[in-house]
Protein backbone atom coordinates (compact mmCIF):
# COMPACT_ATOMS: atom_id res chain seq x y z
CA UNK A 1 0.00 0.00 0.00
CA UNK A 2 1.39 3.46 -0.93
CA UNK A 3 1.73 5.88 2.02
CA UNK A 4 1.96 9.67 1.76
CA UNK A 5 4.87 11.07 3.79
CA UNK A 6 5.35 14.59 5.17
CA UNK A 7 8.01 15.10 2.48
CA UNK A 8 5.47 14.15 -0.25
CA UNK A 9 2.90 16.56 1.13
CA UNK A 10 5.38 19.41 1.44
CA UNK A 11 6.65 18.70 -2.05
CA UNK A 12 3.13 18.83 -3.39
CA UNK A 13 2.49 22.09 -1.61
CA UNK A 14 5.70 23.52 -3.06
CA UNK A 15 4.67 22.56 -6.59
CA UNK A 16 1.28 24.16 -6.09
CA UNK A 17 2.96 27.35 -4.89
CA UNK A 18 5.26 27.36 -7.91
CA UNK A 19 2.28 27.03 -10.23
CA UNK A 20 0.62 30.02 -8.59
CA UNK A 21 3.83 32.02 -8.95
CA UNK A 22 3.92 31.32 -12.69
CA UNK A 23 0.52 32.89 -13.05
CA UNK A 24 -2.32 32.02 -15.43
CA UNK A 25 -0.07 30.25 -17.96
CA UNK A 26 0.38 27.38 -15.49
CA UNK A 27 -3.24 27.23 -14.38
CA UNK A 28 -5.36 24.28 -15.60
CA UNK A 29 -7.66 24.93 -18.54
CA UNK A 30 -11.24 25.77 -17.51
CA UNK A 31 -13.83 23.01 -17.90
CA UNK A 32 -16.07 23.21 -20.94
CA UNK A 33 -19.82 23.55 -20.90
CA UNK A 34 -21.80 20.64 -19.47
CA UNK A 35 -22.52 17.89 -21.97
CA UNK A 36 -26.16 17.67 -23.11
CA UNK A 37 -28.18 14.87 -21.47
CA UNK A 38 -28.39 11.63 -23.45
CA UNK A 39 -32.12 11.26 -22.86
CA UNK A 40 -32.18 7.49 -23.30
CA UNK A 41 -30.93 4.28 -21.71
CA UNK A 42 -28.07 2.12 -22.91
CA UNK A 43 -28.97 -1.09 -24.79
CA UNK A 44 -30.43 -3.75 -22.49
CA UNK A 45 -28.75 -7.13 -22.86
CA UNK A 46 -26.74 -9.24 -20.42
CA UNK A 47 -24.77 -12.40 -21.26
CA UNK A 48 -24.09 -15.30 -18.92
CA UNK A 49 -23.15 -18.97 -19.19
CA UNK A 50 -25.00 -22.16 -18.34
CA UNK A 51 -22.41 -24.87 -18.82
CA UNK A 52 -21.26 -24.50 -22.43
CA UNK A 53 -24.42 -22.59 -23.45
CA UNK A 54 -24.14 -18.83 -23.91
CA UNK A 55 -27.33 -17.19 -22.67
CA UNK A 56 -28.51 -13.61 -23.03
CA UNK A 57 -31.21 -11.71 -21.17
CA UNK A 58 -32.64 -9.22 -23.68
CA UNK A 59 -35.06 -6.64 -22.34
CA UNK A 60 -38.21 -5.71 -24.21
CA UNK A 61 -38.64 -2.80 -21.78
CA UNK A 62 -40.86 -2.14 -18.76
CA UNK A 63 -44.12 -0.38 -18.03
CA UNK A 64 -44.94 1.73 -14.99
CA UNK A 65 -48.65 2.41 -14.51
CA UNK A 66 -51.16 3.19 -11.75
CA UNK A 67 -51.99 -0.04 -9.95
CA UNK A 68 -55.46 -1.16 -11.07
CA UNK A 69 -58.05 -1.81 -8.38
CA UNK A 70 -58.01 -5.56 -9.02
CA UNK A 71 -54.32 -6.00 -9.85
CA UNK A 72 -54.24 -8.36 -6.85
CA UNK A 73 -57.63 -10.04 -6.64
CA UNK A 74 -57.64 -11.51 -3.15
CA UNK A 75 -56.08 -8.84 -0.91
CA UNK A 76 -57.06 -5.22 -0.28
CA UNK A 77 -55.53 -2.80 -2.76
CA UNK A 78 -53.93 -0.87 0.12
CA UNK A 79 -51.93 -3.97 1.06
CA UNK A 80 -50.74 -4.47 -2.51
CA UNK A 81 -49.80 -0.79 -2.79
CA UNK A 82 -47.83 -1.02 0.44
CA UNK A 83 -45.86 -3.98 -0.94
CA UNK A 84 -45.10 -2.05 -4.14
CA UNK A 85 -44.04 1.03 -2.17
CA UNK A 86 -41.84 -1.12 0.09
CA UNK A 87 -40.11 -2.27 -3.12
CA UNK A 88 -39.48 1.44 -3.93
CA UNK A 89 -41.88 1.60 -6.86
CA UNK A 90 -43.37 5.05 -7.47
CA UNK A 91 -46.19 5.76 -5.03
CA UNK A 92 -49.49 4.38 -6.26
CA UNK A 93 -47.80 2.71 -9.22
CA UNK A 94 -46.49 -0.69 -10.23
CA UNK A 95 -43.58 -1.45 -12.60
CA UNK A 96 -43.65 -4.61 -14.70
CA UNK A 97 -40.48 -5.53 -16.71
CA UNK A 98 -40.44 -7.83 -19.77
CA UNK A 99 -37.35 -9.92 -20.55
CA UNK A 100 -37.07 -12.70 -23.16
CA UNK A 101 -34.12 -15.11 -22.99
CA UNK A 102 -31.82 -16.08 -25.85
CA UNK A 103 -30.08 -19.46 -25.54
CA UNK A 104 -27.18 -20.37 -27.85
CA UNK A 105 -26.76 -24.13 -27.45
CA UNK A 106 -23.95 -24.31 -29.99
CA UNK A 107 -26.20 -26.03 -32.52
CA UNK A 108 -29.34 -23.89 -32.17
CA UNK A 109 -30.08 -20.24 -31.38
CA UNK A 110 -33.31 -20.32 -29.35
CA UNK A 111 -35.32 -17.25 -28.37
CA UNK A 112 -37.69 -17.95 -25.48
CA UNK A 113 -40.62 -15.53 -25.76
CA UNK A 114 -40.38 -12.47 -27.97
CA UNK A 115 -42.02 -9.49 -26.32
CA UNK A 116 -44.68 -7.05 -27.51
CA UNK A 117 -43.26 -6.46 -30.97
CA UNK A 118 -41.47 -3.52 -32.56
CA UNK A 119 -44.80 -1.92 -33.44
CA UNK A 120 -45.29 -1.08 -29.75
CA UNK A 121 -42.02 0.85 -29.48
CA UNK A 122 -43.29 4.12 -30.92
CA UNK A 123 -46.76 3.71 -29.43
CA UNK A 124 -45.27 3.39 -25.93
CA UNK A 125 -42.66 6.14 -26.50
CA UNK A 126 -39.90 3.58 -26.22
CA UNK A 127 -40.99 1.98 -22.94
CA UNK A 128 -41.68 -1.44 -24.51
CA UNK A 129 -41.10 -3.12 -27.85
CA UNK A 130 -37.32 -2.83 -27.40
CA UNK A 131 -36.39 -6.44 -28.22
CA UNK A 132 -35.32 -5.97 -31.83
CA UNK A 133 -33.14 -2.94 -31.15
CA UNK A 134 -31.53 -4.69 -28.18
CA UNK A 135 -30.89 -7.83 -30.23
CA UNK A 136 -29.19 -5.63 -32.83
CA UNK A 137 -27.08 -3.98 -30.12
CA UNK A 138 -26.09 -7.47 -28.94
CA UNK A 139 -24.97 -8.35 -32.47
CA UNK A 140 -27.83 -10.80 -33.14
CA UNK A 141 -29.33 -10.95 -36.63
CA UNK A 142 -33.01 -12.01 -36.37
CA UNK A 143 -32.44 -14.20 -39.42
CA UNK A 144 -30.02 -16.31 -37.37
CA UNK A 145 -32.64 -17.32 -34.78
CA UNK A 146 -33.49 -21.01 -35.31
CA UNK A 147 -36.38 -21.39 -32.85
CA UNK A 148 -38.83 -18.98 -31.24
CA UNK A 149 -40.14 -20.89 -28.25
CA UNK A 150 -43.30 -19.56 -26.61
CA UNK A 151 -44.04 -20.18 -22.94
CA UNK A 152 -47.70 -19.19 -23.48
CA UNK A 153 -49.71 -16.97 -25.79
CA UNK A 154 -50.23 -13.70 -23.89
CA UNK A 155 -49.41 -10.61 -25.99
CA UNK A 156 -46.23 -9.61 -24.12
CA UNK A 157 -44.74 -13.03 -24.90
CA UNK A 158 -45.91 -13.74 -28.43
CA UNK A 159 -46.66 -10.56 -30.40
CA UNK A 160 -42.99 -10.02 -31.20
CA UNK A 161 -43.01 -12.72 -33.86
CA UNK A 162 -44.41 -10.01 -36.13
CA UNK A 163 -42.36 -7.04 -37.34
CA UNK A 164 -43.93 -3.57 -37.33
CA UNK A 165 -45.14 -4.09 -40.93
CA UNK A 166 -46.74 -7.46 -40.10
CA UNK A 167 -44.03 -9.60 -41.68
CA UNK A 168 -42.22 -12.33 -39.78
CA UNK A 169 -39.67 -10.80 -37.41
CA UNK A 170 -37.64 -14.04 -37.33
CA UNK A 171 -38.11 -15.30 -40.89
CA UNK A 172 -36.05 -18.50 -40.59
CA UNK A 173 -37.23 -19.60 -37.16
CA UNK A 174 -39.44 -22.51 -36.25
CA UNK A 175 -42.27 -21.22 -34.03
CA UNK A 176 -43.06 -23.53 -31.12
CA UNK A 177 -46.04 -23.15 -28.77
CA UNK A 178 -47.45 -25.26 -25.91
CA UNK A 179 -50.05 -27.65 -27.32
CA UNK A 180 -52.42 -27.05 -24.40
CA UNK A 181 -52.23 -23.27 -24.73
CA UNK A 182 -52.80 -23.44 -28.50
CA UNK A 183 -55.87 -25.65 -28.01
CA UNK A 184 -57.29 -23.29 -25.39
CA UNK A 185 -56.84 -20.03 -27.30
CA UNK A 186 -57.88 -21.44 -30.67
CA UNK A 187 -61.11 -22.93 -29.32
CA UNK A 188 -64.21 -21.17 -30.67
CA UNK A 189 -66.17 -22.41 -27.65
CA UNK A 190 -63.67 -20.83 -25.23
CA UNK A 191 -63.62 -17.60 -27.22
CA UNK A 192 -67.43 -17.38 -27.09
CA UNK A 193 -67.41 -17.84 -23.30
CA UNK A 194 -64.90 -15.00 -22.95
CA UNK A 195 -67.00 -12.31 -24.65
CA UNK A 196 -68.22 -10.86 -21.35
CA UNK A 197 -64.66 -10.38 -20.02
CA UNK A 198 -62.93 -7.55 -21.88
CA UNK A 199 -59.39 -8.64 -21.02
CA UNK A 200 -59.97 -12.26 -22.05
CA UNK A 201 -61.92 -11.18 -25.12
CA UNK A 202 -58.93 -9.12 -26.20
CA UNK A 203 -56.52 -12.01 -25.57
CA UNK A 204 -58.50 -14.39 -27.77
CA UNK A 205 -58.70 -11.82 -30.58
CA UNK A 206 -54.98 -11.10 -30.30
CA UNK A 207 -53.91 -14.75 -30.66
CA UNK A 208 -56.00 -15.11 -33.81
CA UNK A 209 -54.59 -11.89 -35.27
CA UNK A 210 -50.94 -12.71 -34.54
CA UNK A 211 -51.11 -16.26 -35.91
CA UNK A 212 -53.45 -15.63 -38.84
CA UNK A 213 -52.03 -17.17 -42.00
CA UNK A 214 -49.06 -18.88 -40.31
CA UNK A 215 -50.86 -21.68 -38.48
CA UNK A 216 -49.06 -24.30 -40.60
CA UNK A 217 -45.68 -22.93 -39.47
CA UNK A 218 -46.44 -23.50 -35.80
CA UNK A 219 -45.14 -26.60 -34.00
CA UNK A 220 -47.11 -27.62 -30.92
CA UNK A 221 -45.04 -29.20 -28.16
CA UNK A 222 -45.95 -31.23 -25.06
CA UNK A 223 -44.72 -30.93 -21.46
CA UNK A 224 -41.80 -33.18 -20.59
CA UNK A 225 -40.50 -32.92 -24.16
CA UNK A 226 -36.99 -31.73 -25.07
CA UNK A 227 -38.04 -28.85 -27.31
CA UNK A 228 -34.51 -27.83 -28.33
CA UNK A 229 -31.07 -29.23 -27.44
CA UNK A 230 -30.77 -29.16 -23.65
CA UNK A 231 -34.13 -27.38 -23.17
CA UNK A 232 -37.06 -29.29 -21.64
CA UNK A 233 -40.65 -28.04 -21.27
CA UNK A 234 -42.08 -28.07 -17.71
CA UNK A 235 -45.78 -28.03 -16.78
CA UNK A 236 -46.45 -24.81 -14.84
CA UNK A 237 -50.12 -24.32 -15.72
CA UNK A 238 -52.44 -21.93 -13.91
CA UNK A 239 -51.38 -18.60 -15.34
CA UNK A 240 -52.81 -20.02 -18.56
CA UNK A 241 -53.95 -23.61 -19.19
CA UNK A 242 -50.78 -24.37 -21.14
CA UNK A 243 -48.33 -22.09 -19.37
CA UNK A 244 -44.83 -23.60 -19.60
CA UNK A 245 -41.47 -23.10 -17.94
CA UNK A 246 -38.17 -24.53 -19.17
CA UNK A 247 -35.20 -26.37 -17.72
CA UNK A 248 -32.01 -25.49 -19.57
CA UNK A 249 -29.28 -28.05 -18.88
CA UNK A 250 -25.67 -28.07 -20.08
CA UNK A 251 -23.34 -30.50 -18.36
CA UNK A 252 -23.86 -30.15 -14.60
CA UNK A 253 -25.19 -26.57 -14.93
CA UNK A 254 -28.91 -25.79 -14.94
CA UNK A 255 -31.13 -22.77 -15.48
CA UNK A 256 -34.87 -22.65 -14.78
CA UNK A 257 -36.72 -20.22 -17.03
CA UNK A 258 -39.88 -19.61 -15.03
CA UNK A 259 -41.74 -17.52 -17.61
CA UNK A 260 -44.80 -16.18 -15.73
CA UNK A 261 -44.92 -18.53 -12.74
CA UNK A 262 -44.94 -15.22 -10.91
CA UNK A 263 -45.56 -11.72 -12.10
CA UNK A 264 -43.31 -9.13 -10.42
CA UNK A 265 -41.55 -11.01 -7.59
CA UNK A 266 -41.77 -8.18 -5.06
CA UNK A 267 -45.50 -8.92 -4.84
CA UNK A 268 -46.21 -12.44 -6.07
CA UNK A 269 -43.07 -14.41 -5.28
CA UNK A 270 -42.92 -12.82 -1.86
CA UNK A 271 -46.64 -13.57 -1.46
CA UNK A 272 -47.20 -16.72 -3.53
CA UNK A 273 -50.88 -17.02 -2.60
CA UNK A 274 -51.76 -13.57 -3.97
CA UNK A 275 -53.79 -13.77 -7.18
CA UNK A 276 -52.58 -11.50 -9.97
CA UNK A 277 -55.27 -10.27 -12.37
CA UNK A 278 -53.68 -12.05 -15.34
CA UNK A 279 -53.86 -15.60 -13.94
CA UNK A 280 -56.66 -17.51 -15.65
CA UNK A 281 -56.85 -20.10 -12.86
CA UNK A 282 -55.49 -18.29 -9.79
CA UNK A 283 -55.83 -21.27 -7.42
CA UNK A 284 -53.79 -23.50 -9.73
CA UNK A 285 -51.29 -20.68 -10.34
CA UNK A 286 -50.68 -20.39 -6.58
CA UNK A 287 -50.17 -24.17 -6.25
CA UNK A 288 -47.72 -24.00 -9.15
CA UNK A 289 -45.76 -21.21 -7.47
CA UNK A 290 -45.28 -23.26 -4.31
CA UNK A 291 -44.34 -26.40 -6.23
CA UNK A 292 -41.94 -24.60 -8.58
CA UNK A 293 -40.20 -22.48 -5.95
CA UNK A 294 -39.89 -25.36 -3.49
CA UNK A 295 -38.06 -27.24 -6.24
CA UNK A 296 -35.92 -24.24 -7.21
CA UNK A 297 -34.96 -23.50 -3.62
CA UNK A 298 -34.07 -27.14 -2.92
CA UNK A 299 -31.91 -27.31 -6.06
CA UNK A 300 -30.39 -23.85 -5.49
CA UNK A 301 -31.13 -23.36 -9.17
CA UNK A 302 -30.52 -20.17 -11.11
CA UNK A 303 -33.87 -18.74 -12.28
CA UNK A 304 -34.72 -16.39 -15.12
CA UNK A 305 -38.03 -14.57 -14.68
CA UNK A 306 -39.78 -12.75 -17.51
CA UNK A 307 -41.06 -10.11 -15.06
CA UNK A 308 -37.98 -9.95 -12.81
CA UNK A 309 -36.01 -6.70 -12.78
CA UNK A 310 -33.34 -6.72 -15.49
CA UNK A 311 -31.17 -8.73 -16.02
CA UNK A 312 -33.96 -10.92 -14.66
CA UNK A 313 -31.82 -13.57 -12.94
CA UNK A 314 -31.72 -14.74 -9.35
CA UNK A 315 -32.03 -17.48 -6.76
CA UNK A 316 -35.11 -18.24 -4.67
CA UNK A 317 -34.96 -18.94 -0.94
CA UNK A 318 -37.77 -20.24 1.27
CA UNK A 319 -38.93 -17.91 4.03
CA UNK A 320 -41.55 -19.83 5.98
CA UNK A 321 -44.56 -20.18 3.68
CA UNK A 322 -43.21 -17.39 1.48
CA UNK A 323 -40.17 -16.92 -0.71
CA UNK A 324 -37.59 -14.24 -1.41
CA UNK A 325 -35.53 -13.56 -4.50
CA UNK A 326 -31.79 -13.01 -4.31
CA UNK A 327 -30.81 -11.27 -7.58
CA UNK A 328 -27.56 -12.37 -9.22
CA UNK A 329 -24.53 -10.13 -8.91
CA UNK A 330 -23.58 -8.42 -12.15
CA UNK A 331 -20.45 -9.88 -13.70
CA UNK A 332 -18.13 -7.99 -16.08
CA UNK A 333 -17.18 -11.25 -17.80
CA UNK A 334 -19.23 -14.09 -19.25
Amino acid sequence: MTELTRRDLLGGAGMAGAALALGPLAAPAPAGAAAPPAGKQAPGFYRYKVGSFECTSVTDGARTFPMPDMFVRNVPKAEALAAAEAAHMPKGMVTVPFTPQLINTGSKLVLIDCGFGAGMFEQSKGAIGQLMSNLAAAGIDPKSVDVVLMSHLHPDHTNGIRAADGSMAFPNAEIMVPAKDWAFWMSEENAAKAQSNEMMKGYFANVRKVYAGIENRVTRYEWGQEVAPGITAIDTHGHTPGHTSFAVQSGSSKLLIQSDVTNIPELFLRNPDWHVAYDIDPQEAAKTRHRFYDMAAAEKALIAGFHFSFPSLGYVEKDGSKYRLQPVRWSPVI
